[in-house]
């Protein structure tokens, strides 16, 4: 497959040369609209010169033009006999209904039946994007329209890069799918393939059928071809159904079904490999996913995930439309919520599906939040935060552990437009049952009590300023907090759901250290930051700047909250939009212990529309479990021209003077078809039998996506600019 590609490339890039003067893309015709008020079976003409016969014979002639309640009929000439109830026009005739607009040299017209035959046509449905040649067309309220010796095309006049030659097509009234039979497909004037019969779609309405497939080669895989198959089960069910045929692993059957209520969503997404060829193994290979969303009476809300799969190199294998191969957890989840305006509760089951050797996480069965909040006094608010919890893990040597915690607190907001500022002081009492303790430092019970108090103001300044020789406002805001938390040993506690927060520019003025309640670090500390703005005439920022940096007063005893020297790292963080078209964003945060860079991330991007994207950027991080990450990447996004377009995106190691991942993609895109074509190569990330993930083995491949304009849906896939952008992530936050 990768051989033939430059050839594939050169034989697209030279037949759609040939393309390159197209015209303009041709829309629908207008659906007709007539105000005649007739009856059925009446009709009226309009023309320059009549000759009636014996009162039975009407010859019209000079821009004739016939209407009755549904059609219109313009010509050179016509004849209409009264007792027969027949019209014949001539001479450059045009027809026209609400479902299709036709040119001709003849037409006949019973008036009493409405059938109506043209012969030697060129037609253009109303309905959808499509035109044709006829030897017949023949239309009539019973039977709709059908046409026979007829070619069809989504393209323009003269440039039909691909058509239908068939010996009829039909088109029922209302029906949504009209009827071909002994079709040939040509692409160009190059015979295809031959279909005794098929149906398509003629309106947007969703619709059982076939979707485009979907090619592509890797070396996990092979040559992969996926089917779908569209089934449109009800009105508010539907599912896919996708039988993926794999060269060097065998068949997979891909399955979802989607369901959706007044209040209710949901999708069960099924995948399965039976004797996957590649593994030499007979074990079966699924996965599978639930996913719910709903709301019941007013203020209650149900939420629900589940996933599994076979084995924990299967979405590495295989693929996966919701994970990644970087994962390595995979959502269990079942939620129950209530909130109102001062009240909220939550009732939660977490569980994990733990990939390859990696430490099995604690799952919460259940976890319960109830929070209140009142207004006491004018300014006084009183709030209450409680939670109770159940941990488990699936080793049997793990602790466990039952948590209770409530933290009634009272603060003191207030806020203008010059400034904010906020008193708040809270009790936080915790309370832990914890089993399975033998050989560790844990207690069985052991009861926590803290007491916070939090003191935060800011204030904003503002005065005029040039920027870039333009009339600008610059504003000052600083902002300081002091906070105290005191001090309980707590080394008699396990780590539950409990892990270290990554602290920025607004880390800084956050009240805890610790994601979860496990760990509640002491302080006594104050905080200044210290932000800059420009806001340009239509009040929109263009350039800010923040500063900030922690200073301890009191050295912190809880070990894993531990700092070195009497600051934190200086955090700072910078927006700048350096033109109409040009972003810059960079965060650092710098040791005050060695002045040196622990964490960076510096972005420029260049963006003129959605589609015309280009990003450059870099993160370092100096320590990250025992590593240093150093990585520079480039993501772009560019149209070649009116037709071509071109994504790719390239991410190099630079601690290990490796790449890491690239991809390109490149598309082919006409008024009636469209070419993608793409390729990658990135890291396997694949599991051995001990459960160890690989960092050393790559994956390459090359996928091809070919699409009909005007034959059903565009792709059942995420489009190219998405898979090409992955990761990709806009680098500044002005507002």
């Amino acid at each position: 497959m990768q051989t033939r590609l430059p050839l594939l490339l050169t034989i697209l890039a030279l037949y759609s040369a040939a393309s390159l003067a197209e015209p303009q893309c041709f829309s629908p015709v207008e659906p007709l609209s007539l105000n005649n008020q007739l009856g059925t079976g009446q009709i009226r003409v309009k023309a320059q010169s009549t000759m009636i016969q014996q009162d039975t014979v009407a010859q019209f002639s000079g821009k004739v033009e016939i209407e009755n309640n549904t059609s219109r009929i313009m010509a050179d000439s016509a004849d209409v006999d009264r007792r027969t109830q027949a019209l014949n026009a001539s001479g450059d005739v045009s027809y026209q209904d609400k479902q299709i607009s036709v040119k001709s040299q003849g037409v006949s017209l019973n008036t009493r039946t409405n059938a109506l035959v043209i012969e030697d046509t060129e037609y253009q449905l109303a309905a959808m994007t499509g035109r044709g040649k006829a030897e017949t067309i023949a239309l009539s309220q019973d039977a709709g329209i059908k046409l026979q010796e007829v070619s069809f095309s989504t393209c323009p006049e003269g440039h039909e890069d691909w058509r239908i030659q068939a010996s009829t097509i039909s088109l029922s009234p209302d029906q949504l799918r009209g009827e071909v039979s002994h079709a040939r497909f040509y692409l160009g004037d190059v015979p295809v393939l031959y279909l005794p019969y098929f149906s398509f779609p003629v309106t947007d309405t969703r619709q059982s059928g076939l979707l485009y497939p979907e090619i592509s080669s890797s070396s996990s895989t092979g040559l992969s071809f996926e089917q779908p198959y569209y089934w449109n089960i009800a009105e508010n069910i539907d599912a896919t159904i996708a039988p993926r045929l794999m060269s060097e692993r065998g068949l997979q059957l891909k399955t979802e079904l989607r369901y959706l209520t007044e209040s209710q969503t949901g999708q069960f997404d099924l995948e399965y490999l039976a004797n996957d060829r590649a593994t030499g193994s007979k074990d079966d290979r699924y996965f599978y996913r639930f996913v719910h969303q709903g709301q019941f009476q007013q203020d209650w809300q149900i939420s629900a995930e589940y996933n599994g799969l076979s084995d924990s190199n299967y979405i590495v294998d295989l693929g996966s439309d919701y994970y990644n191969r970087a994962d390595t957890h995979l959502y269990r989840t079942l939620g129950l919520s209530y909130f109102s305006e001062q009240l909220d509760f939550n009732l939660q089951m977490r569980d994990f599906e733990i990939l390859g050797d990696h430490a099995n996480s604690y799952r919460a069965l259940p976890e319960m939040k109830l929070n209140y909040a009142l207004p006491v006094l004018q300014h006084l608010e009183f709030a209450l935060n409680s939670e109770l919890a159940y941990f488990d893990n699936n080793s049997a040597t793990s602790p466990q552990a039952t948590r209770w915690h409530i933290a009634p607190s009272l603060r003191l907001p207030y806020q203008t437009a010059w400034g904010e500022f906020m008193a708040e002081t809270t009790l936080l009492q915790t309370y832990y049952r914890q089993k399975n303790i033998v050989n560790t430092q844990l207690s069985e019970q052991v009861s926590r009590t803290l007491g916070q108090a939090r003191i935060y103001g800011a204030l904003a300044f503002e005065r005029t300023a040039n920027w870039l020789l333009k009339n600008a406002v610059q504003t000052l805001e600083p902002k300081v907090q002091y906070l105290y938390t005191s001090y309980q040993d707590q080394t008699d506690i396990g780590l539950y759901d409990t892990t270290r927060l990554f602290t920025d520019f607004d880390g800084l003025f956050r009240a805890q250290k610790f994601t979860g309640l496990d760990r509640i670090s002491d302080k006594n500390q104050v905080t200044m930051g210290l932000t800059t703005r420009i806001l340009d005439a239509n009040n929109q920022e263009q350039f800010s700047l923040s500063v900030g940096q922690i200073f301890f007063l009191s050295d912190i005893r809880v070990v894993a909250a531990s700092e070195q020297g009497d600051r934190s790292a200086l955090a700072a963080e910078l927006n700048w939009k350096l033109g109409s078209k040009w972003y810059a964003h960079t965060e650092a945060q710098i040791s005050s212990q060695t002045d040196k860079v622990d964490r960076s991330s510096v972005s420029l991007e260049y963006t003129s529309s959605r589609d015309r994207v280009a990003q450059i950027n870099h993160r370092y991080v100096r320590e990250l479990s025992g590593q240093e990450i150093n990585q520079v990447g480039v993501t772009a996004s560019w149209p070649i021209n009116d037709k071509w377009h071109w994504v790719g995106r390239w991410y190099h190691d630079v601690t290990n003077h490796r790449t890491v991942e690239s991809y390109v993609g490149v598309q082919y895109e006409s008024c009636c078809w469209a070419i993608r074509i793409s390729t990658q190569r990135h890291l396997s990330n694949r599991f051995d039998i001990n459960g160890a993930q690989s960092t050393n083995e790559f994956e390459s491949g090359v996928a091809l996506q070919f699409i009909l304009k005007g034959l059903g849906s565009e792709s059942r896939g995420r489009d190219m600019l998405t898979d090409g952008l992955f990761g990709y992530r806009q680098p500044y936050l002005l507002n």
